[in-house]
């Protein structure tokens, strides 16, 4: 098959979207396909070309990729590294090349990738894509809206409340709050701009830092435990995989820099715990409607409770990458496992 790979944007995960779709690229291409990797606002050249044959000559136009640094990305910059500097989301060429492609796998991460929009475009255009559709994507990447969904389908969450930046509310106390809680924009991802408050003090700055990145915010209460992923694919849930953070929290920093948390799949639980945190993952997809894959996060307290924290339409793939790790457990490879997402997403078209 002619395949795009599909990533970059202007997400605060850009870099992390980079690493993705450089491992998916290199693994299709080794399944046989004829596979461009492109960056979906800066696109291909800086004016409309002639694109026949371009999957002939699909390494040599696709983009290189570096290593993921450990802060996130200048977006001002991004914008005015740009040639054209069009007002366009879409970069030169990169509709075009997604419509003659047989399907666009979807390596974006974060704001546009996984909010809806691109996908909502696509499906205007005629273009076939992996992963979820517009509307679930949506859903899932407003923490505020699938949280109120979460708790209508019976799937515990931390309780919590939104804040928009005209409202701002800078005191615990008036806001009805209680020590600690965690305050993270409402559709960011791999937790950048996310603090842990545990006084007074460092609530305004907490504030300051999410707002930094969006104008709507989630406040909710701190659940102290451990931390687990669950990937979903086709409704049936993975193997859990455990993350520890070998310091702090799994902030962006020790979910991108080797050797920062110790991943453990499957994780040492109870029989009774694994089933039913993976009946909540197969209902969150349920609930959200995440037809094709996804991966949701959640976390165990000391008396045993689960607590879900948010879903991902479209989580990290590299071999290392969270999904994949669960997916290694059943003997499905990371090539397999490409394929295998390519399947599922194309089923939804023939339905």
């Amino acid at each position: 098959m002619n395949i795009v790979v599909l990533a970059g944007g202007l997400s605060t995960e850009r870099d992390v979207s980079f690493k993705t779709g450089e491992m998916v690229s290199k693994a299709l291409r080794e399944n046989g396909h004829q596979v461009i990797l492109l960056d979906v606002f800066m696109g291909y050249s800086d004016k409309e070309e002639n694109l026949t044959g371009i999957f002939d000559r699909s390494e040599e136009v696709s983009i290189k990729v570096a290593g993921i640094p450990e802060t996130a990305p200048d977006l001002a910059k991004v914008k005015a590294s740009r040639k054209d500097q069009s007002d366009c989301f879409f970069g030169p060429n990169v509709i075009a090349m997604c419509r003659m492609a047989d399907i666009v796998f979807m390596a974006l991460h974060g704001e546009n990738g996984e909010n809806g929009k691109i996908q909502a475009a696509f499906d205007l255009y005629g273009i076939r894509y992996t992963g979820t559709g517009y509307l679930s994507s949506a859903l899932a990447m407003d923490k505020g809206m699938a949280k109120q969904l979460f708790i209508a389908g019976g799937i515990p969450t931390p309780q919590g409340i939104s804040m928009k930046k005209e409202k701002r509310t800078d005191s615990v106390k008036e806001l009805g709050l209680r020590l600690p809680c965690v305050v993270k924009p409402c559709c960011g991802g791999s937790s950048i701009g996310v603090t842990i408050v545990r006084t007074e003090d460092e609530f305004k700055s907490a504030l300051d830092e999410a707002f930094r990145w969006e104008d709507n915010l989630i406040i909710e209460e701190y659940v102290e435990g451990r931390e687990f992923s669950i990937g979903v694919i086709d409704y049936k849930a993975l193997p859990i995989i455990e993350i520890a953070p070998v310091q702090g929290f799994y902030d962006y920093k020790n979910k991108y820099k080797a050797g920062s948390a110790v991943e453990t799949c499957p994780a040492d639980l109870p029989q009774e715990i694994t089933e039913k945190m993976q009946h909540y993952a197969e209902r969150v997809a349920e609930v959200l409607g995440l037809d094709t894959y996804s991966r949701s996060d959640f976390l165990l307290n000391c008396n045993n409770e689960i607590f879900c924290l948010e879903a991902n339409t479209l989580p990290g793939m590299t071999p290392t990458s969270l999904l994949p790790q669960e997916a290694a457990v059943l003997g499905i490879n990371f090539n397999q496992l490409c394929e295998k997402l390519i399947e599922i997403s194309l089923n939804k078209y023939t339905k």
